[in-house]
C-alpha cells in the first residue's frame, strides 16, 4: 500500500502543480527552459506511474474489502466509461464540438473513468486509486476553467466531421478495451463472469 500511495503522491502531485503552485511552475519553467522542465515533469510522472501500477498490483494480492460489490456494478461502470473514452479522444481531435463546448474533455474523461471505477470496486487500494484520481480531476477542472477565465480563452466552435470522428474513435477504443484489453491487461472482464 505504501508504494501505491507514493506513486499517487508523485503522479498526481506533479499533475497538480498548475492547481496549487502556478507561480512556482512559471518560475521553474523560466529557470529551466521548456525542454528541461518537460523532461523533469515526464520523469517524475513516469516514476509515479510505475510506483502506482506496481503498488496497486501488490495491494490487490491482499485486498482490504470495504463493502460488498455486486456484479451489476461492473456492468454499470463499463457503460459509464463509454463517455469517458469519447471525452479522452475529444482532447486530441482538433475542431470537435465536445472540446469546443467542454473545454477540458480529458479531465472530464478522467473524472468519469474514476467515478465509474469507484462504483464498481470495493477495496481500500481501489478507493485510494480511483478516489485520488476523482479528487484530482475535480480540482484540475476547476483550476483549468479558472485559468481560461483569467486568460479570456475562446475556444473555436466545433465542426461536424471532427465530432463524428471523435465519437467513432472513442466508441471503438471503448469497445476494444471493454471487450478485450481490460481483461488482458488488468485481469478483470467488465462484461464477463
Amino acid at each position: 500500500m505504501t508504494l501505491l500511495i507514493a506513486g499517487l503522491l508523485l503522479f498526481l502531485g506533479i499533475h497538480s502543480v498548475r492547481i496549487f503552485a502556478e507561480g512556482w511552475r512559471s518560475a521553474t519553467l523560466a529557470r529551466l527552459g521548456e525542454q528541461r522542465y518537460k523532461g523533469l515533469y515526464s520523469l517524475i510522472s513516469l516514476a509515479g506511474f510505475a510506483l502506482l501500477i506496481y503498488g496497486f498490483g501488490a495491494a490487490r494480492l491482499t485486498p482490504t474489502v470495504l463493502w460488498p460489490s455486486p456484479t451489476w456494478t461492473r456492468h454499470l461502470a463499463a457503460l459509464i466509461t463509454l463517455p469517458a473514452f469519447v471525452l479522452l479522444v475529444a482532447a486530441y481531435v482538433p475542431g470537435n464540438a465536445l472540446k469546443a463546448r467542454l473545454h477540458h474533455p480529458m479531465i472530464l474523461g478522467v473524472k468519469t473513468w474514476a467515478l465509474a471505477h469507484l462504483l464498481a470496486n470495493n477495496t481500500l487500494a481501489e478507493l485510494l486509486l480511483f478516489g485520488g484520481f476523482l479528487a484530482w480531476s475535480v480540482l484540475a477542472f476547476i483550476a483549468a476553467r479558472r485559468r481560461d477565465r483569467a486568460a479570456a480563452t475562446v475556444y473555436a466552435p466545433g465542426r461536424l466531421v471532427p465530432t463524428l470522428v471523435t465519437v467513432a474513435v472513442g466508441l471503438g477504443a471503448w469497445a476494444g478495451f471493454a471487450m478485450w484489453a481490460h481483461a488482458a491487461w488488468i485481469g478483470v472482464r467488465p462484461f464477463g463472469g
